[in-house]
């Protein structure tokens, strides 16, 4: 006798096979669909760590020597965009601290765009929005809350 006739499977493989595909598509089908959104979720995250412009997009941002911000306008909002050496009223914080910028008279610097691209089917090649507008501004007078 042959040893591949001696060797004989213990459970009759045709009975369970209906079983065994049953638990595959409740165990694979789940896993895919997780997959697939993990997948999903983060390319959106990693698309809006590549803007990095989450908090003041669309709004030109008016910003001291140090970094510190003063102010944040919509885009929208505005007739037109400040130039270098115009002078801007600007409010400032409400609070009494003394390091926050304080409501008063700025002159700008520098003004900075940032552009991204446009992302929708209705685009041309290479288009760009203007997506954030950032003025660098002196302080003239700032003006202590009353």
């Amino acid at each position: 006798m042959s040893p591949l006739v001696a060797f004989a499977f213990p459970i009759n493989v045709p009975s369970i096979s209906p079983y065994t595909s049953l638990f595959a598509f409740l165990v694979g089908l789940p896993t895919l669909v997780g997959t697939y959104y993990q997948t999903w979720k983060t390319r959106q995250e990693s698309k809006a760590a590549r803007q990095g412009l989450v908090y003041s997009e669309n709004c030109l941002e008016f910003v001291l020597h140090d970094g510190t911000t003063i102010n944040l306008v919509p885009l929208e909002t505005l007739h037109t965009l400040p130039k270098s050496g115009d002078v801007v009223l600007l409010p400032g914080n409400a609070d009494s601290d003394a390091a926050d910028p304080k409501h008063g008279a700025y002159r700008v610097s520098r003004v900075e765009f940032i552009y991204s691209r446009v992302e929708n089917r209705f685009a041309q090649s290479g288009q760009a929005r203007l997506a954030k507008a950032v003025a660098h501004v002196d302080a003239v007078s700032a003006l202590p809350f009353n």
